[in-house]
């Protein structure tokens, strides 16, 4: 699946290479900065794409009111600045640069810590100062031997353990998406944060700013902290209490702390200034990110990106899409037509649940066979269906799973790695079922084959292997068997010219009716439904 991009507004200074390689794509570029927001919603009146880095805030209001937007780029790894609820409710894509200002963001807090253990900031400044204070400042400790905690070991926590662990450090830490392998893979031993706090000499924090992670390293985790325990946050201002870790330095649990990043910035509230001029303190103007290597790199990222989604023939590879995993796994050969099925399938159970409350309802989604079981982002495709039905009505890959949670709808998988024997050769399988206080109320199941998506079975009743080719357009009827006559009858005597008939029995009799030519809006007799 391609987003067209005809033309991307870049409202940041990034770096020249983004527009140049936009350009050199066919894509058009617009380049302007400092723009209010009224002047911002205007520029993007014919734009699809939107570039910023930090200074533009894409703020809910903006969002509402870009009728073309599509994609939103940030040159850089954090999306504080982007209402990505307000995006994803809209369909409009959010993307980083995860890889770009790795590196540089790592460098700044190995500095930090080597700063932090031999007293470098103020015996320069001390210097400054034409003072030749020896003896005040040699008072340092060497890294070797000493534990260095890491919150959050994605790609700048692992690229943190990897150096330091060079300087004899003993590394442990904490993630929850990652596994006990992976992290002893990289030498570092995982540990839940209650079990952290009271053996690391140093901690430094990687992670996002997101509920669960603000004001992560407060007062009472500093209670719990080994005495002389030394903090760096290079990742985002507010996952540590800064009050707090003023008191701690006061007090003399923590040693010394080097921040890179505030929750205010430009820090100006009083507590802020009185911990920037705290002695055991190190502060830098948020520069994690601000080299000339990894501006270019962001800027080159966040551009290959916009180029891959406008082209899906594109060499370059999305790797920072952030609201939309379905989207990009519909982008791979083998998942598009399995991304088909799943959702016509939720078509299928949306319309024979119809006049019933889906809200509580818990969609159930069951994977069997090798090649689908890990298939998890199927569950978006699904949720659209429901969603959609058959009106057209704006929902899409990116934004069903939202909607879906604000209607009241839960999902939940299970996978089944036994070969099915409903029919002969059906290795993999889709069943979508609507159950409601443990009732199932409406259920599909389908396959793929050759790329066609097939429907199997609804609840109970089985079909003739492969005869029905699942479409959007597809007529759904059931009655009681006795009916059956009555009802095929009416349905060839309206549409004589349809193309294909399926038949199942089960405690209902079901029937399908697909041809381009068939006339949706037949009359049928009133104790026969159509779904």
């Amino acid at each position: 699946m391609s987003i067209h991009l005809n033309k991307v507004l870049i409202s940041d200074n990034v770096d020249k290479k983004c527009e140049e390689l936009l350009r050199q794509h066919n894509i058009e570029v617009v380049s302007k900065f400092n723009l209010s927001p009224a002047e911002l919603i205007k520029e993007l009146e014919n734009c699809e794409g939107l570039i910023v880095r930090s200074d533009t805030k894409v703020t809910k209001e903006i969002i509402e009111a870009s009728k073309s937007l599509k994609v939103v780029g940030r040159a850089g790894t954090g999306v504080d600045n982007i209402d990505v609820n307000a995006a994803t409710k809209k369909g409009i894509i959010v993307l980083n640069a995860p890889n770009g200002n790795s590196v540089s963001a790592c460098e700044l807090a190995c500095s930090l810590i080597t700063c932090l253990a031999r007293n470098v900031v103020p015996a320069c400044q001390s210097m400054k100062e034409l003072k030749w204070e020896r003896k005040k400042y040699s008072g340092g400790s060497e890294l070797n031997g000493k534990t260095l905690a890491i919150i959050g070991l994605g790609k700048i926590g692992k690229e943190v353990a990897r150096r330091m662990k060079h300087f004899g450090m003993q590394i442990i830490g904490f993630d929850p998406f990652i596994s006990d392998e992976e992290a002893n893979a990289l030498s570092i031993r995982k540990l839940k944060l209650d079990d952290i706090w009271p053996i690391a000499d140093y901690i430094t924090v990687h992670t996002p700013l997101i509920p669960q992670t603000k004001n992560l390293i407060n007062k009472s985790v500093f209670q719990k902290c080994k005495p002389g325990v030394r903090i760096i946050n290079a990742a985002r201002g507010g996952i540590i209490n800064e009050e707090d870790l003023l008191e701690a330095l006061e007090s003399g649990i923590c040693a010394g702390a080097a921040l890179d990043v505030f929750s205010e910035e430009p820090p100006v509230s009083t507590h802020l200034q009185s911990l920037l001029s705290h002695p055991k303190v190190i502060a830098t103007p948020h520069l994690g990110a601000s080299t000339k290597e990894a501006q270019t790199r962001v800027a080159v990222e966040v551009a290959e990106q916009f180029v891959s989604l406008n082209d899906t023939r594109s060499e370059f590879q999305i790797s920072g899409v952030l609201n939309a995993p379905a989207l990009l796994a519909s982008r791979r050969s083998e998942n598009a037509a399995w991304i088909n099925l799943a959702e016509l399938l939720g078509r299928v159970v949306s319309r024979i649940a119809k006049g019933e409350s889906l809200r509580g309802a818990n969609i159930m989604i069951s994977l069997t066979g090798k090649k689908i079981e890990n298939m998890k982002f199927l569950s978006t495709s699904v949720l659209l269906g429901i969603l959609s039905g058959e009106v057209q009505n704006g929902y899409n890959l990116i934004n069903s799973s939202l909607y879906a949670q604000e209607a009241g709808l839960n999902s939940s998988f299970e996978t089944n790695d036994k070969i099915s024997i409903l029919h002969n050769g059906d290795e993999n399988t889709v069943t979508v079922s609507i159950r409601i206080n443990n009732s199932c109320i409406a259920s599909a199941k389908g396959t793929v084959v050759e790329d066609i998506p097939y429907l199997l079975k609804i609840n109970d009743a089985v079909f003739q292997e492969n005869s029905v080719r699942l479409t959007k357009t597809i007529r759904i009827y059931s009655c009681e068997p006795i009916q059956l006559p009555t009802a095929l009858n009416a349905i060839v005597s309206t549409n004589p010219k349809f193309s294909n008939l399926s038949i199942a029995h089960g405690k209902q009799t079901w029937f399908t009716v697909t041809g381009e030519e068939y006339n949706v809006n037949n009359q049928v007799p009133s104790n026969i439904c159509r779904y």
